[in-house]
């Protein structure tokens, strides 16, 4: 039996105007192969991307960041959290790492925050970004579930707004978030709900998750400029979506086909974080769609 080989995966900080940045790489690193900036999603970190990059780190550039208020990525005290800021710090990581420099091709995996990060992204830059991977991050009205739409409405100077954000942030919530419309939450590994909490525990992190929930709005109000994004630009896009997700419904993944007309989507039998039960399926349908990239 032949020895299986795993990619390796380095883990370096950077600092970027003061906040330092966690970050995970594997892979290649060549002009004919694209970069992938893996951005993840509300209560998780890089971590979440752990066996993705396993698995297709022989292969593909992949590069992992911990956004501010979260992992192991470290914020100054006063750091503003809101969603422009972490555009901010994104920004100064792509540019720090030289993502976007002649002759490199940037795609990005977007999944739940890391989809407004990455569309307001688009919105600074509409160039960088050339191709998307989109998984359970939301673009539309209609993707809104009642959950999403009642966390809408908590925003700064509603009364009782704070305390209501702030029981989200229990270690229930964060597990129902992975078990939540699994088929078998046996599939599950409890280490990625586990080591989310811990990173919510830590000192201030109720703070940053607070402000940035109370901050959410904001992305939904951007919706039609990254729609018109989407629309103008028409990156090659892969749609990968669980339909379990109690906060961004299958129809959220149907509408992206309005404005990315050739976008390949596929629907699976899960919940918010599809990659904890669905990896070998979602695996080799992103190996075929970035190796159209390659060249």
């Amino acid at each position: 039996m032949s020895a299986l080989i795993l990619p390796a995966i380095t883990h370096r900080t950077v600092d970027i105007s003061g906040v330092r940045v966690f970050y995970r790489e594997t892979g290649p690193d060549r002009s004919d192969v694209p970069t992938v900036l893996l951005l993840h999603g509300f209560p998780s970190s890089s971590h979440q991307f752990r066996r993705l990059m396993d698995a297709l780190g022989t292969e593909h550039h992949l590069i992992a960041p911990d956004l501010p208020g979260f992992g192991q990525t470290g914020a100054p005290a006063d750091f503003a959290y809101s969603f422009e800021a972490l555009t901010d710090v994104v920004e100064g990581f792509v540019q720090a790492l030289g993502l976007t420099a002649p002759g490199r091709r940037l795609a990005v995996y977007v999944f739940d925050y890391g989809g407004p990060v990455a569309f307001r992204l688009a919105e600074r830059h509409p160039d960088w970004i050339s191709a998307l991977i989109v998984q359970n991050a939301n673009a539309y009205t209609e993707g809104l579930s009642e959950i999403a739409r009642n966390l809408i409405t908590e925003r700064p100077g509603v009364p009782g707004a704070e305390d209501r954000v702030r029981g989200i942030l229990t270690e229930e919530v964060t597990r129902s978030q992975y078990e939540g419309g699994t088929t078998d939450p046996a599939l599950i590994s409890p280490d990625g709900w586990t080591l989310d909490q811990h990173y919510l525990d830590r000192p201030g992190r109720d703070a940053a998750q607070i402000a940035l929930a109370l901050d959410y709005h904001t992305n939904v109000e951007r919706y039609p400029a990254w729609q018109r994004w989407l629309a103008g630009h028409r990156p090659p896009a892969l749609i990968l979506w669980g339909d379990g997700d109690p906060f961004f419904t299958v129809e959220g993944a149907k509408a992206y086909l309005r404005d990315l007309p050739d976008a390949q989507l596929h629907v699976f039998k899960t919940g918010h974080f599809a990659l904890e039960e669905k990896l070998n399926e979602m695996t080799p349908l992103i190996d075929r769609f970035l190796g159209t990239l390659t060249g």
